[in-house]
């Protein structure tokens, strides 16, 4: 199909890249010119502002965000004096489900349709398949499934239920993710600690690896990271960022009174560590650059 797609980061051209293999036709779009000028030799159509994407695109219009959150809206006011009913706008980033959910309802409005997509995977999953999480109408993702299907690892993307509902999965799937960081780094620093055993941290995480109950992604990007780094991850910074979904999710959980203690704990444990650095959080940082591309350097 031929589509448009604003938002040109890591993640974005990432995935337009993979749209082009896939022989979809992408007019690409974004706020500063050079990475369009990046994407125009992997075969892309560029488009230098938002009425020149909209112009190249033929009605019905699909068009793909991905952008920060607080950049959503400044996007869509550009994007919709000039969109008309029967157009199609999906946004891929991670915006607050309720965010999503206004949104939806003020395009409808319009006659356009929106789909929100919760994107799991970072840069290495956008390029060689993500794992996606759909919200909105069901004819619509019935519409959208081949797209959905060319951009996601094999089984890696689903239906969630109405509007809010692919950003909402995608939420809660981040506080999980924050828990699930939190205690492998935790038990990597208790082994870390001088002890008789004098253990070779990486070669633990490579047999924990292979075949454990804990045998997972996150596992191997630890030993990615070890390898990289070294055991003593000199260089990653003990400090651990977090861009704002794991308090989403924790927000929810209050919202909705159901207790998320181990989630909560790994968000204040970021919170905190700007003040106490530890090697709990060099592991964190670690892992967020692996699959996110972070920086998580020291300063």
């Amino acid at each position: 199909m031929k589509l448009g797609y604003y938002g040109l980061g890591k993640m974005g051209s990432a995935m337009v890249m993979r749209l082009l293999e896939k022989k979809h036709d992408v007019i690409a779009c974004n706020r500063s010119r050079e990475p369009i000028e990046a994407i125009i030799s992997k075969g892309a159509i560029p488009a230098y502002d938002v009425p020149e994407l909209v112009k190249k695109l033929k009605k019905p219009r699909v068009i793909w965000l991905m952008v920060p959150n607080d950049a959503v809206d400044a996007v869509l006011s550009d994007l919709i004096p000039l969109l008309e009913a029967g157009d199609t706008i999906i946004d891929g980033g991670n915006s607050l489900y309720m965010e999503s959910i206004q949104r939806a309802k003020d395009l409808a409005e319009k006659g356009i349709d929106f789909l929100d997509v919760g994107a799991s995977g970072g840069p290495e999953g956008a390029r060689k398949g993500a794992c996606l999480m759909v919200g909105g109408k069901p004819e619509s993702f019935k519409k959208f499934e081949p797209l959905f299907k060319d951009l996601a690892a094999k089984d890696a993307y689903g239906y969630m239920g109405k509007n809010g509902a692919g950003h909402f999965v995608k939420m809660i799937h981040n506080g999980i993710e924050y828990g699930m960081m939190q205690a492998i780094a935790e038990g990597f620093s208790v082994m870390n600690v001088p002890s008789d055993f004098n253990l070779d941290l990486a070669e633990v995480a490579r047999v924990y690896n292979h075949q454990s109950v804990i045998a997972s992604r996150l596992t191997d990007w630890l030993c990615k990271a070890y390898k990289k780094d070294g055991v003593s991850l000199e260089g990653i910074s003990g400090e651990v960022e977090q861009s704002g979904e794991g308090q989403w999710a924790v927000d929810a959980a209050l919202e909705m009174d159901i207790p998320a203690p181990v989630i909560s704990a790994a968000l204040e444990f970021r919170k905190q560590s700007k003040d106490n650095p530890s090697y709990t959080g060099k592991v964190v940082s670690a892992l967020r650059g692996q699959f996110g591309g972070h920086s998580v350097k020291k300063e």
